[in-house]
């Protein structure tokens, strides 16, 4: 049986990207077992919750909601149980670092098999303030708006 190849989308953190500053990115492999594995291969998991720590030198991801498998026994996991992401030692020296600021912390992005293997992208946020997101979706409205105004324009549309 061929490997896979390349990547498959399970889950997306969008409200991540409007809570938080996203200042720098990481792709981790995550410590799964077995039956995590195959409920993510049906595309089942939330990251809304998530959120990671630096414990002991390791990486830890908390409240990933990955559901129990459906034909699972007694094997099965506990949906938000912690789990280890593996990056390397530089990589998790240069994020205990920045945790150590105030204001940072560790949110998944996204969570998807690359090769047929589990990875997260994690990254390292800032909270932003409500008149911070206020002006985020200001912005992205007059973008759209503009983009809007250049497509009629191409199609000879007037107002």
């Amino acid at each position: 049986m061929p490997r896979e190849q390349g990547t498959k989308s399970v889950a997306q953190n969008r409200k991540a990207r409007h809570d938080y500053h996203i200042e720098d990115t990481w792709e981790a492999g995550l410590v799964l077992v077995g039956t995590e594995v195959k409920s993510l291969r049906a595309g089942r998991a939330s990251l809304v919750d998530g959120f990671g720590e630096v414990d002991n030198g390791e990486v830890w991801l908390h409240g990933v909601h990955i559901p129990e498998y459906s034909q699972g026994t007694w094997t099965n996991h506990s949906a938000r149980r912690k789990r280890k992401l593996l990056l390397n030692r530089a990589e998790i020296a240069k994020i205990e670092r920045k945790i150590t600021d105030k204001g940072y912390t560790i949110v998944p992005l996204s969570l998807y098999f690359k090769d047929g293997r589990a990875k997260v992208e994690i990254a390292l946020a800032r909270g932003k303030k409500s008149y911070d997101k206020r002006h985020s979706l200001a912005e992205r409205q007059a973008n759209r708006e503009k983009e809007q105004a250049v497509q009629r324009r191409l199609k000879g549309i007037t107002d």
